[in-house]
């Protein structure tokens, strides 16, 4: 299975989708804020980067494009945690570097399936 970064600021949030993932079967590593996910991708190299939108330090959107901008990580696609499904919050994710956005909530049966597809979809692309 995937090597999964975590970047989401609310802790219980974290745990269930640290929770949820692991129980698929992925490697799960977790950071709280935009910062710490480029520090960690950098050292752990993941296979997919799920990151909330809205973090301290950095946003996701920044992390993103500052990832994108790095030769080591610009390869790694980045999927967008989100609250708000509308269409400009779907475009800005896009124009940052992301593949894709979950919206939240999700059930953790949702969250697996979406990381699944996600997953068979860059394997396609790779």
């Amino acid at each position: 299975m995937a090597h999964i970064l975590v970047a989401e600021d609310e802790r219980d949030i974290r745990e269930l989708i640290n929770f949820t993932l692991m129980l698929g079967g992925h490697t799960v590593t977790t950071v709280a804020n935009g910062e710490d996910a480029i520090a960690m991708a950098g050292e752990v190299k993941p296979d997919l980067i799920l990151m909330d939108v809205r973090m301290p330090r950095l946003t996701g959107y920044e992390a993103c494009r500052r990832m994108k901008s790095m030769d080591a990580l610009k390869h790694i696609p980045v999927v967008f945690l989100t609250a708000k499904g509308q269409d400009e919050e779907i475009q800005a994710a896009m124009n940052a570097g992301g593949i894709a956005h979950i919206l939240k909530p999700f059930s953790p049966d949702d969250l697996n399936r979406r990381v699944a597809d996600i997953l068979r979809q860059v394997e396609v692309r790779a």
